[in-house]
């Protein structure tokens, strides 16, 4: 600004009204600062600003678990078309399911001074948050609540999707389901595993022995999809919890030629067009995104009411395409 207000022949005040859009200041001055502007190339450092003013750095952070998801890559492209709205610039950043990182992305997050936070967690204790909360900047978790601290909460309706969807396969004649999912570690994961096992209880149908953990690519499920056919007895359907569980059942099935019934839980694109017929567990991603980010700035206007508990509905459709 020194350097602006040097060839503009103008004092450092002037250059700061003009470059703030200040009124009352006269147009051929306006003009003279403004060429120096070019000429010089000067940018205006919104964050210096803000910390000099207290003011909102225009900046919110988003941390999701991995940005190759289509389901969190969805997630951010709602979040930055809110951000923009508001005229604010999105931080994105990934946990890759790790707690530890999660930590050190947050409060790297919270030392750029972002104007707020947006989090899908991966860990279950998020009291290290409390102070930054209390100094001002706002929280909201989405997809899984936080551990530890009142915070606003977007989730979907994990324990009623999976419960309908199985209830469903129940309704149709299937008395064995297999359930493949990565890990009870996971809050969608226990969701949707105790809404299919109250499903399953409700039937008479419970059976833990057809339960299968430990999956996080569809090359292991398509393979534990494999063992389960092998059995003496097999499931005749499977439940996957998530779509990347859901794209290794479709696959193994497919090679098999098996008629056993499939339900996932996500939907993902191209999934019309998957060469198996499934029932996915589907709810909007970006209403989802958009309610948390909508909510988020609600807090940074200064909204101080109690913390908000918001569900996302679910819904059974049709993906795949038929059997010939």
């Amino acid at each position: 600004m020194v350097d602006v207000a040097a060839l503009a022949g103008v004092s450092v005040k002037t250059v700061s009204r003009v470059v703030n859009n200040a009124p009352y200041v006269q147009p051929e001055v306006a003009q003279r600062v403004l060429a120096a502007v070019a000429e010089l190339g000067f940018r205006r450092n919104h964050l210096a600003s803000s910390l000099r003013s207290g003011q909102a750095t225009a900046t919110i952070g988003l941390l999701i678990e991995e940005i190759a998801n289509p389901f969190y890559a969805t997630i951010a492209g709602a979040v930055a078309e809110v951000a923009s709205e508001h005229d604010t610039m999105l931080l994105i950043a990934s946990s890759e399911e790790n707690p530890a990182r999660e930590q050190q992305l947050l409060r790297d997050l919270c030392a750029r001074q972002v104007d707020g936070l947006l989090v899908v967690p991966a860990g279950e204790d998020h009291a290290f948050l409390r102070s930054e909360v209390e100094r001002g900047t706002p929280a909201v978790f989405l997809d899984r609540p936080a551990g530890g601290l009142p915070a606003d909460t977007v989730l979907i309706d994990n324990r009623g999707g999976a419960h309908a969807g199985v209830r469903q396969l129940v309704e149709r004649g299937h008395r064995r389901v297999g359930i493949l999912l990565d890990s009870t570690a996971i809050y969608t994961m226990r969701e949707r595993l105790a809404g299919a096992q109250d499903a399953l209880a409700a039937a008479g149908l419970a059976d833990d022995r057809l339960i299968r953990y430990g999956i996080r690519d569809p090359e292991t499920a398509a393979r534990v999809v494999g063992d389960l056919l092998d059995e003496p007895d097999p499931p005749t359907a499977f439940f996957a919890l998530n779509n990347r569980i859901s794209l290794g059942a479709v696959e193994e099935l497919h090679r098999r030629g098996s008629d056993a019934a499939l339900l996932g839980f996500d939907d993902f694109d191209l999934s019309r067009l998957l060469p198996y017929p499934f029932t996915v567990v589907a709810y909007d991603t970006r209403t989802l995104a958009r309610t948390a980010a909508e909510l988020l700035f609600r807090r940074i206007k200064g909204d101080r009411s109690a913390p908000r508990d918001l569900l996302i509905p679910t819904e059974l459709v049709n993906r795949g395409l038929p059997r010939h």
